[in-house]
């Protein structure tokens, strides 16, 4: 009975924050200071990123992390998503398994690796979703080539304007569309090369690869970093 007055409780508290107004896309000038990095699913294992940080001898002073969503559930430092949230330097968007939380799909979102939160002090999870709730959908980022593009999934259309202004003018977007974009695996799945186009490339993850892959100008980057240690994952 404890578990279910648990559940219902993270329901009703986290389709309310996912009804707050939320700023469903950000904007990033160019970084002229650093470097600017972009990071596939980590799925509770922010050890092996900070990892692969230290490794590409990253300077948290004047570089900058982009993620691409997908920060918990799977792993054992899900918990660790506020402590990395605050870093001033790491920029998420919101992954499939965010949404989830934050929409209350409690069944989905237990049978996918997410049964750490429903176990959590309920002061604990309120403070998870509240910071979950603010991730955006769209990232954009500056760079000498032009704009960079970061969605958690796919591009539901050849037009990063077109996608741009239906998240805005729609406060994120139809159910359709946030579907695409956090869901959808058919570009990857089909091979689809073609560009889209009002933005000098995308960068994608939530589709597992041996090694990232560009199929038009969208880069698809989870390599698969979240898995278990000798499945051959990397970040």
């Amino acid at each position: 009975m404890g578990k279910a007055f648990r559940s219902q409780r993270a329901v009703r508290c986290c389709s309310a924050l996912a009804d707050e107004g939320t700023a469903m896309l950000q904007r990033f000038p160019r970084n002229l200071r650093g470097r600017d990095f972009a990071v596939g699913d980590i799925h509770g294992h922010f050890s092996r990123v900070a990892v692969a940080l230290q490794e590409a001898a990253f300077d948290p002073a004047r570089d900058r992390l982009f993620s691409v969503g997908d920060l918990i559930d799977r792993g054992p430092e899900c918990e660790r998503v506020l402590e990395w949230l605050a870093y001033p330097w790491f920029f998420p968007v919101r992954g499939n398994h965010e949404h989830m939380l934050l929409n209350a799909q409690v069944d989905l979102h237990f049978s996918n690796g997410g049964a750490w939160f429903y176990g959590l002090a309920d002061e604990v999870r309120d403070n998870i979703a509240a910071r979950l709730a603010r991730l955006p959908l769209l990232i954009e980022v500056e760079v000498p080539e032009g704009r960079i593009g970061i969605v958690h999934a796919d591009v539901p259309s050849a037009d990063w304007m077109a996608l741009r202004f239906a998240v805005e003018r729609e406060a994120g977007g139809s159910e359709e569309l946030l579907e695409h974009c956090l869901w959808s695996r058919q570009r990857i799945m089909s091979g689809d090369a073609s560009r889209v186009h009002g933005i000098s490339a995308v960068v994608v993850g939530h589709t597992p690869l041996q090694r990232p892959a560009m199929l038009g100008n969208v880069i698809h980057i989870d390599t698969g970093g979240w898995l278990p240690k000798g499945r051959g994952g990397y970040f």
